[in-house]
């Protein structure tokens, strides 16, 4: 049975050691040269909002929450 016993203890040693081997998941060298309010430039951005004005991300950002994230406006 104590063999039985230091064979499950082995194992579970090993199993929660096997998470600190995992290599960490990046894109390579990709940078993030441009801040996000810069955005695309194209016709496919939200209306009202205009690419490489931070205010106006920002707003965008509030009303986004405020309407379509918020499940209590939905509710009323």
């Amino acid at each position: 049975m104590t063999r039985f016993l230091m064979l499950i203890s082995a194992l579970a040693t090993l199993a929660s050691m096997s998470a600190c081997g995992e290599k960490p998941q990046t894109l390579g060298n990709m940078k993030n040269d441009v801040e996000p309010f810069y955005g695309a430039q194209n016709n496919f951005v939200a209306p009202g909002w205009k690419p490489g004005d931070k205010a106006s991300w920002e707003q965008a950002l509030k009303v986004r929450a405020q309407n379509n994230q918020n499940e209590y406006s939905k509710t009323k």
